[in-house]
């Protein structure tokens, strides 16, 4: 990393285990940034955006489990499947919005709400998805610090392709084109990974009897999910209409996130750098309109979103302004790209990391 870029001194107020940056010192880039997007009003909550957009968002999934209930054993559930896909991942947004604290002013509503959408509606853990999402926001595209870039399926640095062997090297050698087909299965992998975490029996009473009330309500999805999905569609359309609309959802997930930090600067385990610039720097915004807006779910504002993650969703599109402004005038590079772009730089980047695993000759 180039020494501009890169501050050895030491890392202040690190976020822990909460979504709220650091106020940093009243003299840091961050707290004068800090300041000017407080005088502006757009940290203050959204009622009226938030109480629209979670009774929509219902309305349109009862609607489309009352049409899964109507048309019955037929295939054209698949496009039943198909449009759940899409209010799956719509819904998941909003339990995001809420585990940032960015619907209501207490944190308990917040929570609530969080489980409701991430647990019941959709059968996703909001708990595990926390723990992973905070400790992503505190260390953004930081070796070993952000589970978001952790050696897994894909491997996201050259340092974790190397040690490869066998089907895994196999497997990134070629990510970059087996990527999107991969997102097919991130519904199914999210599924476990929540499952799993809600069967660790480590923590404290508190935290047992939290995972508890969670397991109840992920029990309660998949039971309605698997006895509806099985007693209104033979067994093959059943199978199908599972593997279409747990595909879809994944993929539609994984689309939605995967633009926003991959192919952006990875920083090693020993670099220190300042809370403003490790979050502007490590993000992607991606460029587009109230539609761009509404299918992202206001995640192609993440540079915004990094450095204010308490900020409501329609907020940020106001702040981009201001924040890139900002930036300019302190010589920090703000990369923003339209949709596409954004995927093949992603896959460039993917296609990089797993070069030392091929051939020095390509054909």
């Amino acid at each position: 990393m180039t020494t501009d870029i890169i501050d050895r001194s030491a890392d202040p107020a690190d976020p822990a285990e909460t979504t709220k940056p650091p106020p940093g010192g009243r003299g840091s880039d961050y707290a004068a940034l800090s300041r000017e997007v407080k005088r502006s009003g757009l940290l203050k909550r959204r009622p009226g955006y938030y109480s629209v957009k979670i009774g929509a968002n219902l309305l349109l999934l009862a609607a489309g489990w009352t049409a899964f209930a109507m048309i019955g054993q037929s295939w054209w559930q698949l496009l039943t499947a198909a449009f759940l896909a899409v209010m799956f991942t719509q819904t998941g947004f909003i339990g995001h919005d809420a585990g940032h604290h960015q619907i209501a002013a207490s944190k308990r509503v917040n929570n609530m709400l969080g489980r409701v959408h991430a647990d019941l509606l959709i059968g996703l853990s909001y708990g595990w998805w926390i723990s992973k999402h905070t400790r992503h926001h505190s260390h953004p595209n930081h070796v070993d610090r952000d589970p978001d870039i952790a050696d897994g399926a894909i491997a996201f640095t050259e340092d974790h392709a190397r040690v490869r062997r066998g089907p895994y090297a196999w497997l990134a050698r070629h990510q970059a084109w087996l990527f999107f087909p991969m997102l097919l299965l991130e519904g199914l992998a999210l599924h476990i990974a929540g499952v799993r975490a809600l069967l660790d029996r480590t923590g404290t009473h508190a935290g047992r009897a939290t995972k508890l009330a969670e397991a109840a309500l992920l029990t309660a999805h998949l039971g309605g999910y698997l006895t509806a999905v099985f007693w209104v569609l033979s067994p093959l359309q059943a199978v199908c209409f599972l593997l279409v609309h747990q595909g879809l959802f994944g993929l539609y997930m994984g689309c939605s996130f995967a633009p926003n930090h991959k192919g952006m600067p990875i920083f090693g385990k020993d670099d220190k750098i300042d809370f403003l610039r490790r979050q502007v720097l490590t993000s992607r915004n991606i460029r587009g309109r109230r539609f761009t807006d509404f299918a992202l779910g206001g995640l192609n504002y993440q540079i915004e979103h990094h450095l204010f993650p308490s900020m409501p969703r329609p907020s940020l599109r106001h702040a981009q302004e201001l924040v890139r402004t900002f930036c300019a005038r302190h010589d920090i590079a703000y990369h923003e790209t339209g949709l596409f772009d954004s995927y093949a730089q992603v896959l460039r980047h993917l296609h990089a990391v797993g070069g030392p695993l091929r051939p020095e000759l390509e054909y």
